[in-house]
């Protein structure tokens, strides 16, 4: 790639871990690059190698891993990646996580627990990481766990595009499925051409994971599309009883749109059971064909993705990607 004029000859090389391949290939497409060349293997008692055959001296490094499962070996790959760039005199690392791991571990909600989310931007720190772009983070304040820029992407521009193209002529309600997340959906709501919002009142217990217990809708669905957005989709719990309640609300039907498709067991049958029209999710995350269902649709993000790194790699701007802005 040819930086902006009157800066020094840089040099953009790409790394790939191994959890998501494709969408890796799909960013270095997008940059008209090769994904470097490397040996990256695991011993059998379960240690991580890594050894990059190419020189890489002096280049701005964007290495982009996604955190499916077995999410702790992926962090740990990524970590030592991160340190065999650093040792071998990158001039610039930027870690790019399309779905930032243990987001959802942000802060203490009761004694003696951790604050994960902290501990992985320290972890990346200390690798040697100088930058790190991810995209919708559960909650914007982790932007500040790490010492260094964070670019922190947002993937509703391609979600909404195609709600706009397929869905943009009925009368939409944007739905938050809790309280917490009022605020992205009145962006939604202006981005689909300031549509009204609606939210579920909704209670969780902190001593249970992945249960909530939808409640009552709170906002007028009755014979409107409702357009469920979350951030992620991890065992479908929570966006399908939000479903049920819209629809017992009168809703005349749901879509769902999500940026992290997690889907960990049984989301996938829950999703394809439910009443849902559609399941619209991005590519930050590998779907594998087993957890793959009619009604799910994946965006790819790749091009955001290459428009982030090639705005970093030229020194540029990136705001437009912050805020949702083309």
């Amino acid at each position: 790639m040819s930086p902006k004029s009157g800066t020094p000859k840089k040099n953009l090389m790409l790394f790939s871990g191994r959890s998501h391949v494709e969408l890796a290939e799909e960013v270095a497409k997008s940059l008209n690059v090769t994904i470097t060349p490397q040996t990256l293997h695991s011993f059998a008692n379960g240690e991580l190698y890594v050894r990059y055959e190419e020189s890489v001296r002096g280049s701005d490094a964007f290495v982009l891993q996604s955190f499916s499962p077995p999410i702790n070996e992926w962090v740990m790959e990524q970590l030592i990646m991160v340190d065999a760039l650093k040792r071998g005199s990158a001039k610039r690392i930027t870690v790019i996580m399309p779905f930032y791991p243990y987001s959802r571990q942000d802060k203490k909600h009761k004694g003696r627990e951790p604050i994960s989310a902290r501990l992985i931007a320290d972890l990346f720190k200390t690798a040697g990481a100088d930058r790190i772009l991810t995209v919708d983070l559960h909650t914007a304040q982790i932007q500040g766990f790490f010492d260094g820029p964070v670019d922190h992407l947002h993937g509703q521009n391609v979600l909404a595009d195609y709600i706009n193209e397929h869905y943009g002529d009925n009368n939409i309600t944007v739905v938050s499925p809790d309280s917490g997340r009022v605020r992205l959906a009145e962006k939604w709501a202006q981005q689909l051409g300031d549509r009204p919002i609606a939210f579920i009142h909704k209670t969780r217990d902190p001593d249970t994971p992945n249960q909530a217990v939808a409640n009552r809708v709170v906002g007028n669905v009755e014979n409107r599309l409702c357009v469920l957005i979350d951030d992620m989709i991890d065992t479908g719990g929570t966006i399908t009883k939000a479903t049920e309640a819209l629809l017992e609300g009168g809703a005349s039907d749901v879509v769902v749109a999500s940026t992290h498709g997690i889907l960990s067991d049984p989301a996938a049958e829950r999703l394809a059971n439910s009443r849902a029209r559609e399941v619209i999710v991005t590519n930050s995350l590998p779907i594998p064909e087993e957890k793959r269902f009619s009604k799910l649709t994946v965006l790819s993000i790749a091009p955001l993705l290459a428009r982030a790194i090639q705005e970093v790699f030229e020194d540029g701007s990136v705001t437009s990607l912050f805020d949702g802005s083309a």
